[in-house]
């Protein structure tokens, strides 16, 4: 009684990766979101601020310290 299992993987295919196209409105959102972080956690303050009060700088002082950002 020969009775022999032959199993076959299936055939892969090549790796195509995800398109450009797919990718970019994606990493254009991120630098976008990216610099508007910056701003306000570094140069949200004094004559370039676009927020009136000092409730920004407030929220992000520890993290502008933390970052290396002057704010005294």
């Amino acid at each position: 009684m020969n009775t022999s299992v032959h199993t076959h993987a299936p055939a892969l295919a090549a790796d195509a990766g995800i398109p450009l196209r797919e990718i970019l409105p994606w990493g254009v959102f991120g630098l976008i979101m990216a610099a508007l972080l910056i701003y306000f956690v570094g140069a949200e303050q004094g004559a370039t601020s676009l927020i009136s009060g000092h409730s920004v700088h407030e929220f992000v002082h520890d993290g502008r310290h933390l970052l290396g950002f002057p704010c005294h």
